[in-house]
């Protein structure tokens, strides 16, 4: 018996002490987008007529354990067995040894991102223009670049030939070989914002020759400047996001669909607690996220009776649904729509729902 209780005593301390390669999931905050956060509006337009809302439709989050957090056997064990968390591996939240700052900075860049994307997929559902243009994301330090293209730049054109898409800039650089010259054609970011400033069109335009590099990052042999393109764009009335301590990307489709409902008269959600997630981009295309269990296990402890689920999600989802939720399955913002309007109209026997096959 002593025996056995010391054995005991000594499994429970290495349970304690000896720390294992795993992080934890569990729900986060659920926010109306509809409503206010930290003692303001969520969605805050002006420069264009908005109408009342009511109900909800929450963007949910996942909260995670901290890069440096060194989880025990017993938190891991407590942890595997508990409904409402989730241990994974370390390495899926933290890839690479990405430290903490590495990893706020990454989300804080994508949760900005999904908003301009929510911003123009709710205008273009409305048919409201949205001016779009390809800019200088980054350039990379040390590269050909550097020091000749800034953050912000807008690109007109390469080599003559017009830039419409950002994945034009790198097709066509790479027509060229390693050590060949490209001519870039750009409105530089300080005139863009002047010019943005002023309500006018940018006309000051200069060409800038860079001497591309090999690419070095042990795929084929191609040539590159050492930036990335992205695009910006220009609304016809102001929308600010306001939301603090989110990160990640999301958050887009419950974004694109509270603008829509501040938009457009009527209620989007007919007074119902609508919740869900999902990225979006600005063509409205919903694409999948993490930690959908932790999510939906979140919108339902507040209240919802609907989540809107991405596609790729909805197998997942599906295997471990909350009573008393049901899970709609939508592909884009147009599904959503469609959801919404099957939910404020009380027939929803229709509804795409999620299933576990």
């Amino acid at each position: 018996m002593l025996a056995s209780t010391l054995m005991l005593i000594a499994l429970l301390c290495a349970g304690v002490f000896i720390p294992v390669p795993y992080s934890e999931m569990s729900p986060g905050p659920t926010v109306n987008t509809l409503g206010d956060h930290g003692g303001e509006p969520v969605l805050q337009i002006s420069g264009r007529k908005t109408y009342a809302t009511s109900g909800h439709l929450n963007m949910t989050t996942v909260r995670v354990t901290s890069a440096d957090y060194r989880m025990n056997l017993v938190e891991a064990v407590y942890g595997w067995l508990a409904h409402d968390n989730k241990v994974v591996p370390h390495e899926t939240l933290y890839p690479n040894g990405k430290t903490e700052e590495q990893s706020t900075q990454e989300n804080a860049e994508e949760f900005s991102q999904s908003q301009e994307s929510a911003k123009v997929a709710a205008l273009e559902s409305l048919d409201i223009p949205v001016q779009s243009w390809v800019i200088v994301s980054t350039v990379v330090k040390d590269s050909p670049a550097e020091g000749k293209l800034h953050a912000g730049d807008v690109i007109k054109a390469v080599d003559g030939t017009v830039v419409r898409e950002p994945a034009d800039v790198a097709e066509l650089v790479t027509e060229h070989q390693p050590g060949e010259a490209v001519e870039f054609t750009i409105v530089p970011a300080k005139e863009q914002a002047a010019a943005e400033k002023e309500q006018r069109a940018a006309t000051r335009t200069q060409k800038v020759t860079i001497t591309t590099a090999e690419a070095d990052d042990g795929g084929e042999k191609r040539a590159i400047v050492g930036i990335s393109a992205g695009t910006d764009h220009t609304f016809p009335f102001s929308i600010d996001i306001k939301l603090a301590d989110v990160g990640g990307p999301s958050a887009g489709l419950m974004f694109a669909l509270g603008i829509y409902d501040k938009l457009t008269p009527g209620s989007l959600t007919g007074g119902s607690f609508v919740a869900g997630t999902g990225t979006i981009d600005d063509d409205g295309k919903v694409g999948p996220i993490g930690g959908i269990e932790m999510k939906t296990v979140g919108a339902r402890d507040k209240g919802a009776r609907y989540f809107l689920t991405p596609a790729a999600n909805c197998a997942a989802a599906a295997r471990d649904t909350p009573d008393g939720l049901t899970l709609v399955k939508v592909g884009t913002m147009d599904d959503a729509l469609g959801a919404l309007k099957d939910i404020r109209a009380g027939d929803t026997a229709d509804l795409p729902k999620c299933s576990a096959g």
